[in-house]
């Protein structure tokens, strides 16, 4: 098993994966509702985690197929148990186990920086999607949000910390179109009046505003060529 795998797997013994849903739902819907899921569509959660997106995208449409892929087993398994609707796949990122143009979206939210080579997983994520098919790619940890740089030391994994335009270079690179990249504010998360500062982890409300509803999630989305 490789280190992320049981990383993650003692997330899944300690309860921690359901979390997963209450800390990123909120944002998450606003990115899944906009993605062209039909009917009979086959969709890439890229670690999946506890599934709660994937069960999501396999309720836009009937006979859609989301193949719930994760580095650690548990996890897919947690996910697949969740929703028959799910397919199970517990696979490194890098290395997709999956037929050329045999996917029509993939998304993935607080999951792709954990890749070791994420050339390498755009280049495999380009090659099993179909011409026209999109990758959703969510995540908090990116190089504008500084609130976010100590979650790699408290993961204990490496993580790609890229800019709003290294991911735009590198979806290019890769031979993806980006269609659209924005921030998506947490609009969730309430924010104390100034006087109950500090709080929270944040010196100040100004600061707990930036983080939630200036800087949020980064959503960068490509389109295969």
């Amino acid at each position: 098993m490789s280190e992320i795998g049981e990383i993650f797997d003692t997330w899944v013994a300690e309860g921690r994966h359901t979390d997963m849903e209450t800390r990123h739902m909120h944002t998450a819907a606003e990115a899944l509702a906009a993605m062209p899921i039909e009917s009979g569509a086959t969709v890439l959660d890229l670690g999946t985690g506890s599934g709660y997106a994937a069960r999501v995208l396999a309720a836009r449409a009937t006979g859609v197929c989301v193949l719930g892929l994760d580095a650690a087993a548990d996890m897919a398994s947690a996910a697949a148990d969740a929703d028959p609707a799910i397919a199970p796949l517990v696979a490194r990122f890098g290395r997709l186990p999956l037929a050329t143009d045999s996917v029509d979206h993939c998304w993935s939210m607080e999951a792709f920086y954990y890749s070791s080579d994420p050339h390498r997983t755009l280049a495999e994520l380009h090659r099993v999607l179909r011409p026209g098919g999109t990758f959703h790619c969510a995540v908090d940890f990116y190089a504008e949000n500084h609130h976010s740089h100590g979650w790699a030391d408290r993961v204990g994994l490496p993580m790609t910390l890229w800019s709003a335009a290294e991911y735009r270079g590198a979806f290019r690179a890769a031979g993806f179109a980006t269609a659209v990249q924005r921030q998506i504010p947490d609009r969730i998360v309430e924010i104390p009046p100034a006087d109950a500062f500090p709080t929270a982890g944040f010196e100040t409300r100004a600061q707990m505003h930036e983080r939630y509803r200036e800087l949020g999630t980064l959503l960068t989305v490509g389109v295969a060529r």
